[in-house]
Formats: C-alpha cells, sequence, structure tokens
C-alpha cells in the first residue's frame, strides 16, 4: 500500500510535458528535423534542461506574431546556433548562443520563426543570412 501512495504522489508531482510536434524542414538543402514549439508553454521551455541532441535535430519556434523576437540561454546546456526567419521563409540572421547566459540574441528583422540547432550546425553547412527555409508551412499555427 504504501508503494502505491508513493507512486501517485509521484506521478501527481512529475511535470507534464506534452510531446511536440515535428516536421522536416529543408535549410539551404540540408535537412533538419524539428521539434514544433508553437505554443506559449513549449516556446518559453524551448530546449532548457536537455542535455544533447542529434546533429540534424533542432527546434522551430513559431511566434504568434511576426515581429523583433530575442532568444537567451537560461537553464540550456546545449550550445546553439539561431537563425531568424522571415514569414516568407528567408533567415534573416543567425546567432551563435553560449548556454547559461542572459544575453538576448535578437532578429535582424521581423521574423516570424527562429530555428534552434546544435552550434555550429548552419554555418558548418555554408548557410548564411538570404537562404530559404521550405517545410514551414507544415507547422501548427501559433497559439
Amino acid at each position: 500500500m504504501r508503494q502505491l501512495v508513493i507512486l501517485l504522489i509521484l506521478l501527481v508531482s512529475a511535470p507534464v510535458s506534452a510531446e511536440m510536434p515535428v516536421i522536416q524542414l529543408r535549410v539551404a538543402n540540408h535537412v533538419l528535423s524539428t521539434e514544433v514549439a508553437h505554443t506559449q508553454t513549449s516556446r518559453t521551455q524551448g530546449l532548457m534542461y536537455r542535455q544533447s541532441m542529434g546533429e540534424n535535430r533542432g527546434m522551430l519556434f513559431v511566434f504568434p506574431e511576426t515581429g523583433y523576437h530575442s532568444m537567451w540561454m537560461v537553464n540550456t546546456n546545449i550550445p546553439l546556433s539561431v537563425a531568424f526567419v522571415d514569414e516568407k521563409g528567408v533567415i534573416l540572421n543567425i546567432a551563435d548562443m553560449v548556454p547559461h547566459t542572459r544575453t538576448a540574441h535578437s532578429s535582424a528583422g521581423a521574423a516570424k520563426y527562429a530555428i534552434e540547432a546544435n552550434l555550429g550546425w548552419f554555418w558548418e553547412r555554408g548557410i548564411k543570412a538570404g537562404k530559404h527555409v521550405s517545410g514551414l508551412e507544415r507547422a501548427p499555427a501559433a497559439e
């Protein structure tokens, strides 16, 4: 009986994490499998607390409005690069981010999306501002 009570306490106190949708993006002819953060909760959580991420994996942030957005690395353990993308799928700018910092990395223009990948993923593939991202239409709308 005591084990059942402990199990119930653990289940009730465990954080609830809804699985995010995953879509394939083509970033300048390179495939990136992305979890989609399209809700306020998933955008706020982002990649915090994770210890690693696969080589061609990332996270797509879908913002409710097109505008100047910023990202930071509080409680994020993985060094990341972020590409800010406009509503037409054009990369506006790419920034490298250091774990556990509060430095704001901002879009260079009005962005509808941000794509986080492992540090250097964009650079290693020669992806720069002005390149196109396809597959964004498969992402759920921002909530």
